[in-house]
């Protein structure tokens, strides 16, 4: 199998957060077109497949987990 660039050198990180949709967006650069594949768990790994690298995570249901888990510690 052919490898696959994750977070190679020191990238800068964005982020949005859409609270309507309870959804986390992290951008390795700036946010830019990718295939997204659902890794489960309500994560989607965003990647240029040309390129052979990711470029991003979509985790849905933020807000909800992070209270959910803080509340069980």
């Amino acid at each position: 199998m052919e490898a696959l660039k994750i977070l190679e050198g020191k990238p800068s990180l964005n982020w949005e957060y859409d609270e309507e949709a309870d959804v986390l967006y992290i951008s390795v650069g700036k946010p830019r077109a990718a295939v997204g594949t659902d890794i489960g768990d309500g994560v989607i790994v965003r990647y240029d497949a040309k390129k052979r690298e990711v470029v991003g995570l979509t985790i849905t249901g933020f807000r909800a987990r992070t209270l959910q888990s803080i509340s069980e510690k």
